[in-house]
């Protein structure tokens, strides 16, 4: 438990936080989940929609903090890779 004032307001700020940091993770999941069953599909037009959708959701959750930007790198470039396998 917190016991002075600063400690009590960095506990409230923790809670924000962490609530906003879970609610885009979970975003980010859905997208990434999405953009799998696009490309399993092998639809062309619905695998591109979802990658972009996809790279969008984890570009913008590094540019925020969430995910350090090589993570979402590495897995932008994973979706395209997988994508890329299965069109060829």
């Amino acid at each position: 438990m917190a016991n002075t004032k600063s400690a009590e307001k960095r506990h409230r700020q923790s809670l924000k936080r962490r609530a906003r940091n879970v609610n885009v993770r979970s975003s980010v999941k859905d997208a990434v989940k999405s953009a799998r069953e696009a490309i399993a599909s092998k639809d062309g037009t619905k695998t591109t929609d979802a990658l972009k959708a996809a790279s969008k959701t984890l570009n913008k959750a590094a540019s925020k903090g969430v995910l350090h930007k090589r993570t979402a790198s590495r897995r932008i470039s994973r979706l395209a890779k997988a994508a890329a396998k299965k069109s060829a």
